[in-house]
């Protein structure tokens, strides 16, 4: 059930047609989905995946989120940004060694009166472990826990009101996105009875299962995930995946290397491969985080230029 308050926060969507010669080449058209708020840190799946967290916060009373993240987390800067345009109260457990108040994301969270706890990497691997959270749970009772990238029920079913394939030119055959914790693509899978299929930008086994426990009885056909374009894992990525980006830039679709940039150039590459049949029309979901391109230039992992290109600030 949702409150007048969490439908008040306006979202704009749009669809962009992506024209490339190799789409020619196989008879193919792409179709990118893209979701925008008032609020950056909001766009793409953060908003959709935080609604009903908000609306459980409401009626069980309670004073904010509790969650978990990396420190240049897309969904701790969400957090932050939903409880402050909400007036929630928001604590983070971070998976760090220190507070490092110059990193973008984590001043942003800050700034937005998020409260910030360390984890080192071994106590952050309990983030998932039932012990761990009821005692956390007992320490915060007046705090909901929302699990790591908002991929819980709540967060499914958020993403499952978006109608991605219906695209303007007509059904799509596929719905694609990024997949890292699971709820985005868990969500689309409950939503669409097209072929959807899941790019994973993480190594992690447990992904099926946790993507699995989110799904519908009647949904658990149809979808895929495609573990191929992780390359050396979470967050990293190498020179062709930046290019894409770059290209896909002069375009005007904006795009980062961790989730978004990564699955869609793995979409390219199977298209060069032939997986989709000549005639097919793909959906593909932006889920956001251009955030992170600040951390990524922070770390100097991107170069200036490419912060502003990638980002839309060197348009025009």
């Amino acid at each position: 059930m949702q409150s007048a308050e969490v439908t008040a926060l306006p979202v704009i969507a749009s669809w962009q047609q992506i024209h490339q010669p190799m789409l020619l080449r196989h008879q193919l058209e792409l179709w990118v989905y893209q979701l925008n708020t008032a609020i950056p840190q909001l766009s793409g799946n953060k908003w959709l995946k935080l609604k009903y967290h908000i609306v459980q916060a409401q009626q069980l009373q309670k004073a904010g989120f509790l969650t978990f993240g990396g420190a240049f987390s897309n969904h701790l800067a969400a957090v932050a940004a939903m409880c402050h345009h909400y007036g929630l109260k928001s604590l983070a457990y971070v998976r760090a060694d220190q507070l490092d108040k110059h990193n973008p994301t984590l001043a942003f969270c800050l700034q937005h009166g998020m409260q910030i706890q360390l984890l080192n990497r071994e106590q952050y691997r309990l983030r998932n472990d039932a012990d761990f959270l009821q005692q956390l749970q007992q320490q915060h009772q007046h705090f909901l826990i929302v699990p790591e990238g908002g991929s819980s029920a709540a967060g499914a079913s958020g993403v499952a009101e978006l109608e991605l394939a219906l695209t303007p030119n007509g059904t799509a055959s596929h719905v694609i996105c990024a997949a890292a914790s699971g709820g985005t693509l868990a969500g689309i899978i409950n939503s669409t009875g097209c072929k959807v299929l899941g790019i994973a930008v993480v190594k992690d086994p447990s992904l099926p299962a946790r993507i699995n426990q989110l799904l519908h009885s009647s949904a658990k056909q149809h979808w895929s995930l495609n573990t191929d374009f992780c390359g050396a894992g979470y967050a990293r990525f190498d020179d062709s995946t930046i290019q894409f980006c770059r290209d896909m830039a002069q375009q005007q679709l904006y795009l980062e290397p961790i989730y978004t940039g990564k699955a869609l150039a793995g979409v390219f590459t199977l298209i060069e491969q032939g997986y989709f049949s000549p005639g097919s029309r793909l959906s593909f979901f932006h889920t956001g985080g251009l955030q992170g391109l600040a951390g990524l230039h922070y770390r100097k992992l991107i170069t200036t230029a490419d912060f502003a290109l990638l980002s839309g600030s060197a348009a025009g």
